[in-house]
Formats: C-alpha cells, sequence, structure tokens
C-alpha cells in the first residue's frame, strides 16, 4: 500500500533554485531517506527503496554527491583494521 504526501511550497524557492518540481521532490525524498539512514532508522537498502532506487544506484549517487556511506566511530574502524591486519598475517602464513 502507499501514501501520497502533499506539501506546499512557495514556487520562488524552485526558480530560486532553478529546479522543476518533480526534481525537487525527488531530492526531498532522497535527502530524507538519507537523514533516516544517518540516524539508524532504516537499513541503507531500505533507504535506497524510500528514495525510488535499487541499492547500487544509491550507494553510486551518495559517492558521486560526496556523501559517507559507512560512517564508523574510530575506535570501531581501528578494530576492523586489526582484525584485518590480523586475518592477513594468518593467511600469509600457511
Amino acid at each position: 500500500m502507499q501514501i501520497q504526501l502533499q506539501i506546499s511550497i512557495d514556487d520562488n524557492f524552485l526558480l530560486l533554485l532553478k529546479e522543476k518540481k518533480d526534481e525537487f521532490i525527488k531530492q526531498m525524498v532522497f535527502h530524507h531517506a538519507l537523514m533516516l539512514y544517518r540516524k539508524g532508522k532504516l537499513s541503507l537498502g531500505k533507504a535506497a527503496e524510500l528514495a525510488g532506487y535499487d541499492k547500487i544506484s544509491f550507494i553510486q549517487k551518495l559517492q558521486h554527491d560526496g556523501e559517507v556511506i559507512f560512517d564508523y566511530e574510530n575506535e570501531l574502524t581501528v578494530q576492523m583494521a586489526t582484525s584485518a591486519d590480523h586475518v592477513l598475517t594468518l593467511m600469509e602464513s600457511r
């Protein structure tokens, strides 16, 4: 089931931004989906779905727009790198 949402904005914003209504709406939905993903309320796949993209296209758009896709805390990043180094060391010793 789908629902339809309606918002009202002054058309001066579209003129100011030099955007068409459909593109403006698509960008609003995309950025809202991105915000929900960043807050951990949606998975990457569900955020992509909400924004009207498949997962790969959503990731590519994020990359194109310079958005951070996976924002891990520093401590977790260090643990992941250490684990990866440990696995590589084990593989090389075989």
